[in-house]
Formats: structure tokens, C-alpha cells, sequence
């Protein structure tokens, strides 16, 4: 198989470092960099990661760096196609992603300033809470083009959309489509009209009523977790979903998936970061991929793109 290009993953909390993982599985990059403020915990983990390499039958190459307070450490990123900022504190139980905002905020900003110099033609990841508004603030902390600045959210939701619809009729996750917009946050808009299993449509495979349960359970699936976790917050299907776009912007496959991306137009929507599904490749969001969407969904839509404007325009000064 070949091996190519390089990945860097900024934090190596749970999040972070399960996402190396699954990069390195992929088997696909030359090298997956994982860096942490921690002393030797990225080092630690790499090594780890390495060992399993014989017994999951992958080459790719992981490698541990740590980074101090005024960028050192941040050169083994330097030509990194792709950086996935995971950086960040994660939530408590009880605590909105919005309350994370102030601490998270500075966090991403140095991440993102140190990226722009060390890797400055790399596509940009973003995970960190609140989502939608730390993705704006990579954007405006690197200066890169708003394209090769992402946030990952739409596919995590999508994905546990499906998971309850799944589980509720209790058929293959395979068998299920769902699909979530708008923001990672109380406005996100899942989308029942783009949901069928087994292509029957979602809503005539189920009542209105438990739709609307299931969409409800989508919207507050982190905090779900969350509570029943009491320390930190989900990171097996998060890394899932960051992994699986760096992947499609590594291959430039073109992929249609929902991700945090620049909307300039489309929906009537204009001048925000906002959940939408868009073609990823080499250069980040190719373009946005505008879906049919009924006159309630795209009303839900707009209030979240608001929502979310004005959060965006606050992080500014962070």
C-alpha cells in the first residue's frame, strides 16, 4: 500500500490521541504527529502506538512531540498536509459546550497561530468546543483561506441520528441514512426529511413523536455521554468522524459529508461558519452541496446560522 503525506493531531487527550490511532490504522499517511503540552505524554503514546503496529499490520509511523508554552515543539508539524486541532478542555457534567468558550478560545488561538507558521499549507481540522465558533477563530488565528478551515460536528451527529434510529427499530446501522445540520449546539437541525431505512423514508418508518424523541436525543448526545461519563466527555465516535475527514481531504475523494464549512450564499445563508454537507479534498471544502430541504428545516437552519454568527463574532476579540 502506499504511504504518503503527513497528519499532525494538536492534543493528546483521549480525543486526540484516538484519533491518531485511527490515522495510523488507516495506513495511508507516511507519518501520524501527535504533540501535547503534557511532558512526554505524546512521546509515551506514540511509542505505545507503535508497538501495536506488528499486530495490527500497519507501517505508518507515529510520532510524540512535546510543545511549550512559546511554540516549541510545534516544527514536527512543518509540511503537514493536515492538522486536526484537538486541543481544548473537554466538558463537565452540567456544563454547556458554550461554557467552555473563554478558556478554549485561547487554547485554539495559539494552536492556530503556531500551525500558521510551522504548517502553513496544511487543511485545518477543528474539534475543539464550542465547535462552530472555535472553527471561526482557527480561520481568523491562521489567515488561511476560509476553505482549508473546517470544523468536525455533522458527521458525529449524523451518527449518532443514526445509531438511535437504528437501535429503536433495531436493524443494521447500515440499513439507516439520517443526516444533521446547523450548528454542534442547541440549534443543530437534524434532518428527518433527508432520514430513511432501508429507503423508506424516516417518517413513515416511524411516528412523529418518536422522530422528534430521536432528534432531541441527537441534539444533547454529548451531553448524554457526557453524564454518564462524570469525568470528560466521548471521544470513540468524535475521533471517528475527525479521522474519517481527514481521510477524504488525504485521498481528495470528493466526498459529500456534514461538517462545520464557510457558507457564502448557499440556503440564503451567507458570511458564517455553519454545519452543511460539502465536498472534501485536497484544498479542504471543495464546495458546499446545498440538500432539498423542507420549509421548517430550512427555517431551523437559518436561526442556527444566526445563533451561531453571533457567537462567532465575539471570538474575535478572544
Amino acid at each position: 500500500m502506499a504511504r504518503s503525506g503527513k497528519v499532525a493531531v494538536v492534543g493528546a487527550g483521549f480525543y486526540g490521541s484516538t484519533t491518531a490511532q485511527r490515522l495510523a490504522e488507516y495506513d495511508i499517511f507516511e507519518t501520524v504527529v501527535l504533540t501535547d503540552i503534557l511532558e512526554g505524554k505524546p512521546e509515551g503514546l506514540a511509542l505505545d502506538m507503535n508497538q501495536s503496529r506488528a499486530v495490527e499490520g500497519f507501517e505508518t509511523r507515529v510520532v510524540g512531540q512535546t510543545t511549550g508554552p512559546n511554540g516549541e515543539g510545534y516544527e514536527a508539524i512543518a509540511g503537514a498536509e493536515i492538522v486536526i486541532i484537538t486541543a481544548g478542555l473537554p466538558r463537565k457534567p452540567g456544563m454547556s459546550r458554550m461554557d467552555l468558550i473563554e478558556t478554549n478560545a485561547k487554547i485554539v488561538r495559539q494552536v492556530s497561530e503556531n500551525v500558521a507558521k510551522h504548517a502553513p499549507e496544511a487543511v485545518v481540522i477543528v474539534v475543539s468546543n464550542p465547535l462552530d465558533e472555535m472553527t471561526a477563530l482557527a480561520q481568523i488565528a491562521t489567515q488561511f483561506p476560509k476553505n482549508r478551515v473546517l470544523g468536525q460536528a455533522g458527521i458525529l451527529d449524523t451518527a449518532r441520528f443514526t445509531n438511535f434510529v437504528a437501535e429503536e427499530l433495531n436493524v443494521p446501522v447500515s440499513s439507516v441514512t439520517t443526516l444533521t445540520l446547523g450548528s454542534h449546539g442547541d440549534t443543530m437541525v437534524p434532518v428527518p426529511s433527508a432520514s430513511s431505512v432501508d429507503g423508506t423514508p424516516l417518517t413513515e418508518a416511524l411516528p412523529a413523536e418518536k422522530v422528534e424523541e430521536l432528534v432531541t436525543r441527537t441534539r444533547n448526545g454529548g451531553a448524554e455521554v457526557v453524564a454518564l461519563l462524570k469525568t470528560g466527555s466521548a471521544y470513540y465516535a468524535p475521533s471517528a468522524a475527525a479521522a474519517r475527514m481527514a481521510k477524504a481531504v488525504h485521498e481528495d475523494s470528493g466526498e459529500v459529508l456534514p461538517v462545520c464549512a464557510w457558507v457564502d450564499g448557499e440556503y440564503g445563508i451567507s458570511g458564517v461558519y455553519l454545519g452543511v454537507t460539502a465536498e472534501l479534498a485536497k484544498e479542504g471544502v471543495r464546495k458546499v452541496v446545498e440538500r432539498d430541504l423542507t420549509d421548517t428545516e430550512l427555517a431551523a437552519l437559518k436561526e442556527a446560522a444566526e445563533a451561531v454568527r453571533a457567537k462567532q463574532a465575539d471570538v474575535q476579540s478572544l
